[in-house]
C-alpha cells in the first residue's frame, strides 16, 4: 500500500507543473480573446462585456495554474487572497463602469443606431464586405 501511494505522489509531483503551466496558457489564451473582442465588438456595452468576462475567467485560470506552482502553501494562500480579490473586484467594476454609461444616457448598439452610420450599415448588410 504504501508503495502504492508513493508512486501517486510521485506521478503528481510530475504532473502538478505541467498542469500548471496549462492553466497558465490557457488564461493567457482567454485574455488575448478578450482583447479581440474588445477589439472587434461594435459598442460600449459588448466591448464591456467581453472584457469582464474573459478577464475574470483568464484571470482564474492563470492564478490556478499559479497555485499548481507554487513552492509553499504560503505563496498558495497568497494567490486564493488575490483571486478571491480580482473575482469579487472584477465584475462589480464592470457593472458600475456599465451602470454609469447607461445613466450617462449611451444607448446600447442596434441596428437602427447603425443606420447613422452608412458605411458601418453598408458593410452590415454585406456580410462585412464591401460591395464592388
Amino acid at each position: 500500500m504504501s508503495g502504492f501511494l508513493a508512486d501517486l505522489v510521485g506521478l503528481w509531483t510530475l504532473v502538478k507543473p505541467v498542469l500548471g503551466i496549462a492553466l497558465c496558457v490557457l488564461g493567457t489564451v482567454l485574455a488575448l480573446i478578450g482583447t479581440a473582442g474588445v477589439l472587434r465588438f461594435p459598442d460600449f456595452y459588448t466591448r464591456l462585456h467581453a472584457a469582464s468576462v474573459t478577464d475574470t475567467s483568464a484571470a482564474t485560470a492563470i492564478l490556478l495554474g499559479m497555485a499548481f506552482l507554487a513552492p509553499s502553501w504560503l505563496v498558495f494562500a497568497k494567490l486564493v487572497m488575490i483571486w478571491v480579490f480580482l473575482f469579487l473586484t472584477g465584475p462589480t467594476a464592470a457593472h458600475a463602469v456599465g451602470n454609469a454609461a447607461h445613466m450617462a444616457g449611451l444607448q446600447p448598439w442596434t441596428r437602427q443606431t447603425a443606420d447613422i452610420d452608412p458605411a458601418h450599415a453598408l458593410a452590415e448588410d454585406h456580410g462585412g464586405r464591401p460591395q464592388s
